[in-house]
């Protein structure tokens, strides 16, 4: 090689490193195409106020801290990821639930760094965060919860976030819980919001909720970081048990890649303000709690790292629900699977290999595949009405349905998910450069 082609060659290597830096100071992307058109109006929850500041974590002039006040009597229930290498932040939180209500609470989060596999420095970290918040708000430390996202293994800069407190406290207000959702992303492309208000005794209960996820995301409990709020009065006990039960209909339910986070973190917290008592069988509110979970989650799915494509994975026919979640997921996750979708190929073998690999029970002379409407497969063949442009027209839609019944049993399940583009490739390989 020339030297002329080397020089070429290097400007070429630095213009791409000095594309790489500008991404990694910001961490910012082109809005995902499957994006909601704005950041919903959320309602003001009653007793809880929220701040966010640019504290400079990872991040240049970005919000990446947000604090959320809560008042005295709030119960708060949360779900983590089951990571065996699970983050400081989340060991801490599952040591707080169920801590006397009496007093008030907060919540503080960080995005840049998700204080993951750091050693003592984790936990030191943590303490002194939780113990700062605790201090600046006159709150118990052990209802001060904390979660952190991002990079693994690189101890969190915790001083430039208790530097920030009195400007967090200071500007705590009860709507600015946009700015909170802003404060938590990471690769996300766009803040993520879902509100609900549901009448129950003639009384109005609120429920908003922030979220952030984009990669690293398969269920294994939640998904990254999320947050809902509510004014309605709940027993601590009851909250989790709504919570957890919820939990398993939406979060546990997406999948982006595969791959579950060290930091997974749900929490949802009750002021009681409005004063509506709510237990299990108030059914008004579990299912708008439950939208408001789905639409979270179904958001995360849509700034999937690289997305183009929205997909529903539906299962009937098995032997069980938990059998056709199993083939549900083999489907979802599948690399072949989702490359397909990203080129909206109709290729309906790599879903009959998808089912055959999951290690639940499957027949495949009773398998009937569609997508969409548009049948595909049926008694362990290609469906004799089937014509291949049905099908890629179905592909060439941003939402798509792949529909399997496996023909013995009433087990059924769904999931979502999104295609793996090229794009999940260039994110994730420049998250740390």
């Amino acid at each position: 090689m020339g030297n002329k082609a080397k020089i070429k060659k290097l400007k070429k290597r630095l213009k791409k490193l000095e594309k790489q830096l500008k991404k990694a100071s910001t961490h910012t992307h082109a809005v995902a195409p499957l994006a909601p058109a704005e950041f919903p109006a959320l309602p003001i929850i009653a007793g809880a106020r929220f701040s966010a500041v640019k504290a400079g974590v990872k991040y240049a002039d970005r919000l990446d801290v947000m604090l959320a006040e809560l008042q005295p009597g709030t119960t708060i229930a949360g779900v983590f990821t089951k990571s065996t290498t699970r983050s400081a932040p989340v060991l801490d939180c599952q040591a707080k639930l169920g801590s006397d209500p009496t007093n008030g609470a907060a919540i503080i989060v960080n995005a840049g760094n998700s204080n993951a596999f750091t050693g003592d420095n984790g936990f030191a970290s943590v303490e002194a965060i939780t113990g700062a918040v605790a201090q600046t708000l006159d709150v118990p430390a052990n209802r001060v919860y904390s979660a952190s996202t991002g990079v693994i293994g690189e101890p969190l800069p915790w001083e430039k976030i208790t530097v920030c407190l009195d400007e967090l406290n200071g500007t705590l207000m009860p709507d600015t819980l946009e700015q909170a959702a802003q404060a938590i992303r990471t690769t996300d492309t766009f803040a993520k919001g879902a509100k609900a208000e549901v009448k129950i005794d003639d009384r109005i209960v609120h429920i908003a909720g922030i979220a952030k996820g984009s990669g690293m995301i398969a269920p294994d409990m939640a998904t990254m970081l999320v947050f809902i709020f509510t004014d309605a009065k709940v027993d601590q006990p009851v909250l989790q048990s709504i919570l957890s039960n919820l939990t398993d209909k939406t979060f546990n339910n997406i999948t982006v890649d595969s791959d579950t986070s060290t930091s997974d973190t749900l929490l949802l917290a009750a002021t009681g303000a409005s004063g509506v008592e709510v237990d299990a069988d108030t059914q008004a509110f579990c299912t708008a709690l439950h939208d408001v979970m789905l639409d979270l989650a179904h958001q995360v799915v849509r700034d999937g790292e690289g997305a183009t494509k929205f997909v529903e994975v539906r299962v009937s026919g098995a032997k069980s629900d938990a059998d056709a979640r199993v083939h549900a997921l083999a489907i979802a996750n599948s690399p072949l699977v989702k490359t397909a979708v990203a080129g909206e190929d109709p290729n309906w073998g790599r879903v009959v290999m998808a089912i055959g690999k999951s290690g639940a029970y499957a027949e495949r002379d009773k398998l009937t595949i569609r997508f969409g409407e548009v049948l595909v497969a049926e008694n362990g063949w290609v469906a004799p009405t089937y014509r291949e442009e049905d099908g890629a027209a179905h592909m060439a839609l941003d939402e798509l349905l792949i529909d399997v019944d496996l023909g013995l049993g009433n087990g059924k399940a769904s999931v979502w998910t999104c295609d793996l583009t090229h794009g999940y490739i260039e994110i994730n390989a420049d998250y740390r450069s």
